[in-house]
């Protein structure tokens, strides 16, 4: 019982602390302090332990020798990775996804585009985005590759938020409407080939960031 209950309180501890770090309330770089996390959440060591594994796992945190763990910091190599990796392995779900992809299912996937295109901060653009992915992937059924997929849309985010912390645009996202006019008729591939092409698009044009940096986000 102790055992499940430093698991769910090490859950949402990740959780919130990814939440920090997507939004950029940690900037890349902090030290993430064992002591005062524990003492924040009410628990020991061995919960915070186990969110900053966790936190690593997702690229979110880095652990270095007599430094401790600090928030992760990211450039534009990193944007591209993400990109790639996204890239195939959401091709992958898709492609497991489609035979299971109900006129249900779809058309809340077009009421998140409606709304992303609608989104007037980037917060609201990426749960929007977030939630069309998620829609068109679960039903492929493998939990493992959609759990790399939102380890990676949660880096993905950081680097967005990063980007457009203010001066967000209004932009429509015709990729998402042709993927989903593709999945309608049935051609998959058609569809995965504009998923792909649209989630490597990360990285690639430049966008000044709040740092100096040069990042594009979209995806």
């Amino acid at each position: 019982m102790a055992a499940t209950n430093e698991d769910t309180i090490a859950t949402r501890i990740c959780r919130i602390l990814a939440e920090r770090i997507v939004t950029g309330e940690l900037e890349p770089g902090t030290k993430l302090r064992q002591d005062h996390i524990a003492e924040e959440f009410g628990t020991s060591h061995v919960p915070v332990r186990e969110a900053f594994r966790r936190l690593e796992a997702q690229g979110l945190a880095v652990s270095e020798p007599r430094r401790g763990v600090r928030v992760a910091t990211f450039s534009l190599e990193a944007v591209r990775e993400v990109a790639e990796m996204r890239a195939a392995l959401e091709v992958l779900a898709l492609r497991h996804a489609a035979p299971h992809l109900t006129p249900s299912i779809l058309d809340q996937a077009e009421e998140a585009t409606v709304e992303a295109d609608r989104a007037r901060d980037v917060r609201s653009w990426e749960e929007a985005n977030r939630r069309f992915h998620r829609l068109l992937l679960t039903p492929c059924g493998m939990p493992r590759l959609l759990a790399a997929i939102d380890d990676l849309h949660a880096v993905s985010a950081r680097f967005l938020f990063a980007t457009w912390r203010s001066d967000w645009e209004v932009r429509p996202d015709h990729d998402h409407r042709a993927i989903l006019a593709f999945l309608r008729q049935g051609r998959t591939e058609n569809a995965a080939a504009v998923l792909e092409r649209h989630v490597q698009r990360i990285g690639q044009k430049p966008a000044k960031n709040a740092s100096g940096g040069a990042f594009a986000i979209v995806g």
